[in-house]
Parts: C-alpha cells; structure tokens; sequence
C-alpha cells in the first residue's frame, strides 16, 4: 500500500480504542471519533459521551452547532428546554442551536451516546447556563 493510501485511511477511519478521552465545559467525557481538526472534515463532528452512574452534565447550549444525540448504552434523563423525559439505548434527539439541554444518568451503568454536531464541536460555542 503506498504511503499516500496509508495516510488516507487513517484520515478517514478512527477506532474508538485509539481516541484518548476529554472533558468538555459541560462536564462530558468525550470521544471525538471524527473531527475537523484530526481527520480533516468540515462540516461535522461525531463523538462518543460518557456519563457516569450518578453524573449528569451541566445544562449548556451552543450558539450554532446543531447536534444529534443517539443513545448507545446505560439510561437516564435528558433535559431539553422546558422538557424532560427519560432516555435509552435506541432513542435519538435532535438538539436545535441555542436550546438548553443536559443529561443525567439515572441507571446503574455509564450512560453512553454519539453526539454528531454542525457545524462541528468547539468549545468556544458552548455556554454553560447560569441557572444550571
């Protein structure tokens, strides 16, 4: 395989076990799969959170992204505007620019979701809300 195929590939495939986690300024601990600033793709971001049992995240929204959230393992509550309902494994939610949301894990495992964002994750766009 040429070096220029090899490079490719690595730009365009991430495993899960080779991203070192992070903590974002919800409080998150994030995966990021796939992002503008290691692979070279500009218009989204997709990454793998982590709540653990009892955590829950700081209620934020972010000015322009638009994210998608699809639960992937462990249950909880989802705050979402005025809403609040109870998350799990298979549901997907759709988090409009400049709407408050934050997860809670309310099960007896770490809550897990991917989180696709456009346009893609920067921490500069997201603002931590003062009644949260």
């Amino acid at each position: 395989m040429s070096v220029v195929r090899s490079v490719i590939r690595s730009l365009i495939r991430s495993q899960l076990a080779d991203v070192p986690a992070y903590i974002t300024r919800d409080g998150s601990s994030i995966r990021e799969l796939m992002h503008p600033a290691v692979q070279g793709n500009a218009k989204q971001s997709l990454a793998e959170a982590c709540v653990p049992v009892g955590g829950a995240t700081l209620l934020h929204r972010h000015i322009e992204s638009e994210e998608l959230y699809h639960v992937i393992g462990g249950s909880g509550r989802m705050t979402l505007g005025d809403e609040e309902f109870t998350i799990a494994p298979g549901d997907s939610i759709l988090i409009p620019p400049g709407t408050t949301h934050c997860l809670r894990n309310t099960g007896d495992e770490p809550l897990r979701l991917l989180c696709c964002c456009s346009p893609p994750y920067r921490h500069e766009d997201t603002e931590i809300s003062e009644s949260g």
